[in-house]
């Protein structure tokens, strides 16, 4: 397997920019999210992406890319689509904006709500816009504390979560996550909020435990917790249906069924983070629908508008629906952008696309499955210890020891190898630990995922060479 996985041909159209100064200017001016900037600096600055289409990028030293990440787990529909650019300049033309404070709306907003509840059936017929899966995630932490004390239990106001868990950025979205580096430099999280074991049966099942077994100790943790707080102060369990950022962990079976039940068991709200599982990824609709939860609150945002403009919703159930309107009064809650008519009229068209072009199906009934035939090829590697998919989410585990499941030293080191190496060959695809993980486009073609697949496989091949000689 050579190196040039993917052809990388010169002069690819688009606006010609002069690709020196924007990294000049991008290195004195310019921070980056989850980035270090003197390393940044000390590599040589940033690749300047300035063209997409279809899975595609291109940088301004003319690579073509593969981006086996949908941008951030949410280009669903694809790079290029013109008619999302034309319903936003529609309706910049005819509103650009108006808020939704002060008793008013614009049509966008309320069909988009409509739809989105369309989506979600009978139990969920009410919406709240952000702009942001941190902001949705803030909001349902809002809304949870203000309904239990509208139900007459202030003390119910904690809320688990689980490690490794990814929320959001913001304070309560961080909080709310998992993940540790994230509260160290912040001093989170917040008083409220404590973290239970993920269902990451690789990574942490006993010698000998079966995945089922493991699947019911992990729920039992959410149990555990709950008795150790005190039932009558825990408000909320907070889950993403699949894990994204936290590895992409796929529960076990009978997981997600034993969480509900203790939930219900100790009238607990249930929060199904569906920002990187829904609008099709897991080849229903939603990843609730897929894994059989019944949540009472849905954070959805990334796939809303497959990432074209900012926009993310909650889909709050009828049991916190009536309460909040019934017996509410004004929710002191909102942003300047919630439910910004040019960002619900992408969404709109958006779900449009995924309507029309059967999407959803396809991920359920073609590429997802594909795509899992294409990883277990990729189970006989030596360094690789497990591949698990569901629909367009993938994960690839690296280890030292396929039986015992010991890792490389360094703590990431394996994965952070990795992900270098296969994005030299022009295939982006990330590294969460010691996990490969993928999330491409929806549109996807069975060509694209073999790149996709032999790119992982000649950087597990250089990855391996590194650690083993």
């Amino acid at each position: 397997m050579t190196d040039s996985i993917v052809e990388t041909p010169q002069g690819a159209p688009g606006r010609n920019y002069d690709i020196d100064a924007l990294r000049a200017m991008d290195a004195a001016h310019h921070l980056h999210p989850f980035t270090d900037t003197k390393k940044l600096s000390e590599e040589g600055g940033s690749r300047i992406i300035t063209r997409a289409e279809g899975c595609w990028l291109w940088d301004g030293d003319g690579a073509r890319i593969l981006d086996g990440m949908a941008g951030l787990w949410c280009v669903n529909v694809g790079y290029g689509r013109a008619e999302l650019a034309e319903a936003a300049r529609r309706q910049m033309l005819e509103l650009p904006y108006y808020n939704t404070f002060f008793k008013t709306a614009s049509p966008p907003g309320i069909e988009l709500a409509t739809k989105i509840s369309d989506l979600l059936g009978p139990r969920f017929e009410h919406v709240f816009f952000s702009n942001s899966g941190s902001e949705a995630n803030d909001t349902a932490l809002r809304l949870v504390r203000h309904f239990w004390n509208l139900q007459g239990k202030p003390k119910k106001k904690h809320i688990i979560s689980r490690w490794n868990a990814y929320h959001g950025s913001t304070v309560a979205g961080a909080s709310l996550g998992g993940m540790k580096p994230m509260h160290k430099q912040a001093d989170l999280p917040i008083p409220g909020v404590s973290h239970i074991m993920q269902p990451y049966w690789f990574e942490q099942a006993h010698p000998g435990e079966d995945p089922t077994d493991f699947g019911k100790r992990a729920a039992q943790a959410l149990e555990e917790r709950i008795l150790e707080l005190g039932p009558e102060t825990v408000a909320a369990f907070i889950g993403e249906p699949v894990q994204g950022a936290g590895g992409v962990i796929i529960p076990p079976e009978g997981y997600w069924a034993e969480i509900q039940a203790i939930c219900k068991r100790h009238d607990i709200l249930l929060i199904a983070d569906e920002v990187i599982c829904g609008f099709g990824r897991t080849g229903s609709w939603f990843g609730h629908q897929t894994l059989g939860i019944e949540p009472d609150l849905i954070p959805m945002a990334k796939g809303l508008s497959s990432g074209y403009l900012p926009i993310s919703a909650l889909a709050v159930g009828g049991r916190v629906a009536e309460t909040l309107i019934d017996e509410g009064g004004e929710f002191y809650h909102g942003y300047t952008y919630s439910g910004h008519p040019a960002a619900c009229a992408v969404a709109l068209a958006n779900i449009d696309i995924i309507e029309r072009e059967r999407l959803v199906e396809r991920v359920r009934d073609d590429v997802g499955p594909y795509l899992a035939e294409r990883l277990q090829g990729l189970a006989d590697h030596p360094i690789v210890g497990e591949v698990r998919s569901l629909g367009l989410l993938g994960a690839v585990e690296i280890c030292a020891d396929k039986e015992s499941r010991a890792r490389f030293p360094g703590d990431g080191r394996a994965g952070t190898l990795c992900r270098d190496h296969i994005f030299k060959r022009n295939v982006i695809a990330r590294a969460c630990g010691d996990a490969m993980v993928m999330s491409p486009p929806l549109i996807v073609s069975h060509d694209e995922i073999d790149i996709l697949i032999e790119g992982l496989r000649a950087a597990l091949d250089a990855t391996a060479r590194d650690l083993l000689t």
